[in-house]
């Protein structure tokens, strides 16, 4: 007989799966594979790799790939007998939840044509994987396994969204017709590649060195860069911007990682 602890574990591991299948679809649609307009096409062409100089080039997207294949095999793993009774799943089964319908969400509004939404709803993104990082941090996973799809999966998903959520800000504002006080997109380019830096070397201090969070922020910094040296809309600032902000990035991860394996270590060995 099943308790209502239980229960309700069962109901959040449900309601997770088919979130996950709700964005997948999402993604599908998205993509223009079911016969939409692809993402880069959609809202008038505000998101496509020339619309701002931050928007990353066009393979950049490919992540995707990665990040949704992580998140359906997380929510196949929640289900299996090993990892049925973790409370670390539990706590993280809201962010998870949350972080799969906005992301439907967000492709849905660009979809429609509603750009101005799709802001609130990426920054809102943002927040529940931040949340979702946080829970993970404060938690172990059960072995290396659960590591990859669970901690590398979100860790992912987080680092993407950061670039992605700098980008669609950008696209929104240049949609609404803000021309940045008249400083010129080189000045805002470097900006904003700096902030994106920033955030980065935020989740690597926080997050004790996390690699996945790092991997996707630098992928899509990268690309940003590749976007501003070739096309349309040339900005070598920027690209320069944002390739020092990965390095450092990657470094700051480094060292941070190298710091908490050190911590991690026994006393006697530290003072060896």
């Amino acid at each position: 007989m099943l308790t209502k602890g239980t229960t309700m574990r069962w109901m959040r591991k449900i309601v997770i799966a088919v979130s996950a299948v709700v964005a997948v679809v999402g993604s599908f649609i998205g993509s223009g594979a079911a016969g939409g307009t692809p993402i880069a096409e959609a809202a008038d062409g505000a998101l496509s790799a020339s619309s701002t100089a931050i928007a990353p080039g066009g393979p950049a997207f490919g992540i995707w790939s990665v990040i949704y294949v992580g998140l359906i095999a997380f929510a196949v793993w929640q289900f299996l007998p090993r990892t049925a009774d973790r409370a670390r799943h539990d706590r993280l089964a809201v962010p998870a939840t949350l972080s799969l319908l906005l992301n439907a969400a967000w492709i849905l509004a660009v979809q429609f044509g509603y750009l101005w939404l799709s802001e609130p709803i990426i920054v809102a993104l943002l927040g529940v994987l931040a949340w979702a990082f946080v829970v993970l941090r404060r938690t172990r996973p059960s072995g290396r396994l659960e590591a990859v799809i669970t901690d590398g999966t979100f860790g992912l998903y987080l680092g993407w969204v950061c670039v992605a959520t700098a980008a669609n800000t950008a696209a929104v504002l240049t949609a609404a017709g803000f021309r940045g006080f008249g400083l010129g997109q080189d000045v805002w380019g470097v900006v904003v590649a700096a902030v994106a830096g920033l955030v980065g070397v935020l989740v690597a201090v926080t997050g004790r060195g996390r690699i996945s969070p790092t991997l996707s922020l630098g992928w899509g910094l990268a690309w940003v860069a590749v976007a501003r040296l070739d096309g349309p809309l040339v900005s070598v600032p920027t690209a320069v911007t944002a390739v020092g902000a990965t390095v450092v990035v990657v470094v700051v991860t480094l060292v941070a990682r190298g710091r908490a394996g050190w911590a991690a270590r026994p006393a006697a060995l530290r003072a060896a």
